[in-house]
């Protein structure tokens, strides 16, 4: 189990379904890995490249996303409930049917994400960026949205 690994780099590698849950990746390389179903709760991904990785229907809830590369990720029907994503490079990225409730979303860029279906309960998007974001049928309620 991975539990303790700071900067590693595991591009590509498959995670699918696995626990991960409060193991700390901070400034790792993930790009392009699989981790579709994957338990990464409570994990540290500060500044973590995820890009092109698969996150679907994993489970982030309350992770440490801040400063992380999710650019083109897909993290369709993820739990991000509670997940700190403070600054955090969302461009592209696919959330569709995604929780969010809760999340810090801080100065991330959103730019083109996918946000139909998503829940953002109480989300705070202060200073987002969040140009040619597609939303329908999302969950804006009690979202902060000042200086975005």
């Amino acid at each position: 189990m991975v539990q303790n690994c700071v900067a590693p780099d595991f591009r590509g590698r498959n995670f699918s379904g696995e626990d991960l849950s409060g193991a700390n990746l901070s400034g790792g390389n993930l790009s392009g890995a699989d981790l579709t179903g994957a338990d990464l709760s409570e994990a540290n991904l500060s500044d973590v490249d995820l890009s092109g990785a698969d996150l679907s229907l994993a489970n982030l809830s309350l992770a440490k996303l801040s400063r992380a590369n999710l650019n083109y990720a897909e993290l369709i029907a993820a739990d991000l409930s509670g997940a700190d994503l403070r600054s955090a490079d969302l461009r592209n990225a696919d959330l569709k049917g995604a929780d969010l409730s809760g999340a810090d979303l801080r100065g991330a860029d959103l730019s083109g994400v996918q946000l139909s279906r998503v829940n953002l309960k109480g989300a705070d998007l202060r200073g987002a960026k969040l140009s040619q974001v597609k939303l329908k049928n999302t969950n804006l309620r009690g979202v902060k949205l000042i200086d975005t």
